[in-house]
């Protein structure tokens, strides 16, 4: 069970402070979420943030903008707005970073097959919600289909268990780190939760 975590603008924090304090506390997986900054803007905060995760061993992904990610040679890369143009973009990468698209349903998830996509994540954003993750990730896996689904959206130290017990891969967390009184402490924390 692994733990992502999402840069947010935040009052506290800068989104480098955000990502130094998670790596000391042993997160493996920074998610950079930029959508409303410049191309320059995104391609400076990457600059700091690729030295920052390789020294941490941590793999840094980057939130839409493909065209950076290949030319910056990032890690990774999440599709949210463009997730239906997956195939053209793993193309468009010629291989190379890891892919995570984010899907709604069962159905979004089998549309997938054949593509060369390493992750999906599903938010939770409805009541009940971790009813609706547990069945599909349920429908996905009886019908065979193995790849890594990580939750995104709500989750906190007091309902991760429940998050985990739909079956997910991963939980990908944000305001719930950065606004903890001590970030590093919450992060450690959480991994205590998963790594048990």
């Amino acid at each position: 069970d692994m733990l992502q975590f999402i840069t947010r603008k935040n009052e506290r924090y800068g989104i480098e402070e955000q990502v130094k304090m998670v790596l000391e506390g042993g997160c493996k997986w920074i998610e950079l979420d930029m959508n409303d900054a410049t191309a320059e803007e995104v391609k400076a905060i990457i600059e700091n943030l690729i030295p920052l995760c390789k020294e941490a061993d941590a793999i840094l992904v980057v939130d839409d903008y493909v065209d950076i990610v290949k030319e910056m040679e990032v890690t990774g890369l999440r599709l949210i707005k463009d997730s239906k143009n997956v195939g053209e973009v793993r193309n468009i990468l010629e291989g190379g970073p890891i892919i995570g698209v984010n899907v709604s349903t069962a159905g979004d998830i089998y549309a997938l097959k054949g593509i060369d996509v390493d992750y999906v994540t599903i938010e939770i954003n409805e009541p009940h919600s971790l009813d609706s993750i547990y069945k599909i990730v349920s429908e996905v896996r009886e019908a065979g289909i193995n790849m890594p689904i990580v939750a995104i959206g709500e989750i906190t130290i007091e309902n991760i268990k429940e998050v985990i017990a739909t079956g997910v891969n991963g939980v990908a967390m944000s305001d719930a780190i950065v606004n903890a009184e001590n970030p590093t402490e919450y992060t450690k924390k959480i991994l205590s939760i998963l790594y048990k």
